[in-house]
């Protein structure tokens, strides 16, 4: 091992078991304020994967998240929350964790360990060079990852990595790595904490500034949400409102008879 695995560091802090309730938290908030600071540092690298990925999807190409443990769980997290908020069909961001759905909630031992298992999983959804694969792993060395994306680039598919080691083997196996280096955890070692909030805090800009720059949104709205429930009815008729100038009941009434936010504005201001 050629890189500092600083997932492994010990923390800035030591006795945790000494502190009171308002010690604990203060400090870990201290630690959490680093993230976005981070997170700043390679937007760069995030620009170059988002700017690949609109060429890729504006001719049909689909995204894959493939991790284990925690950073496969946000991975899927990202992934399904695309249909609600901005009507894309599920098969278009897709997430993979080690393990299967069983691991979503419940880790599964071993699985985090076979290096062919990844691209089996990918495989059963008919890849095409335009898809893109993304691996997350805090540590940059999980096997699932490592094979899944080494695997995905041998066979021309674009491959990203998500990691908070850099120069670790995932880094060094993608080809757009972005590497988020937040320091020690709190735990020493729990990279469920700062490292996982780190690749929700990249996550939500990879697939929200995808989202945007293929049309998903208008002005800052969520125009091409999924109306399924009553929440987002009431948001989708004040979006109408404000867009339109005109009241709550007819732009309600606009939503319901075209579905969709988009559709009610572009059919009323023909």
């Amino acid at each position: 091992m050629d890189y500092t695995k600083i997932t492994e560091t010990p923390s800035n802090h030591d006795h945790l078991e000494k502190m009171d309730t308002p010690t604990l938290l203060a400090k870990i908030n201290e630690e959490d304020r680093k993230i976005a600071d981070a997170v700043a540092v390679i937007i760069p690298q995030i620009t170059k994967l988002v700017d690949a990925l609109v060429s890729r999807f504006e001719k049909g190409g689909r995204l894959f998240y493939i991790g284990a443990g925690t950073s496969g769980r946000l991975g899927i997290l990202d992934a399904s929350e695309i249909p609600p908020t901005f009507g894309m069909p599920h098969e278009r961001v897709v997430g993979l964790i080690a393990g299967g759905d069983t691991a979503i909630r419940k880790a599964v031992e071993n699985a985090e360990d076979d290096t062919m298992q990844a691209w089996k999983d990918l495989m059963k959804h008919d890849l095409t060079t335009d898809d893109t694969v993304v691996g997350i792993a805090a540590s940059g060395t999980t096997p699932y990852v490592l094979g899944g994306i080494n695997d995905a680039r041998k066979n021309g598919l674009l491959t990203g990595g998500i990691t908070n080691n850099p120069g670790s083997p995932l880094s060094k196996a993608a080809e757009i790595s972005m590497e988020i280096n937040v320091g020690p955890e709190f735990v020493t070692g729990s990279t469920r904490m700062k490292s996982g909030t780190s690749q929700k805090l990249v996550l939500n800009m990879i697939s929200t500034a995808l989202m945007i720059r293929i049309g998903r949104v208008k002005g800052n709205k969520m125009v091409n949400m999924q109306l399924s429930n009553d929440k987002l009815v009431d948001r989708g008729t004040r979006y109408i409102m404000e867009g339109l100038g005109i009241g709550y009941e007819e732009a309600e009434d606009l939503l319901k008879k075209h579905g969709s936010v988009k559709k009610a504005l572009k059919t009323a201001s023909k």
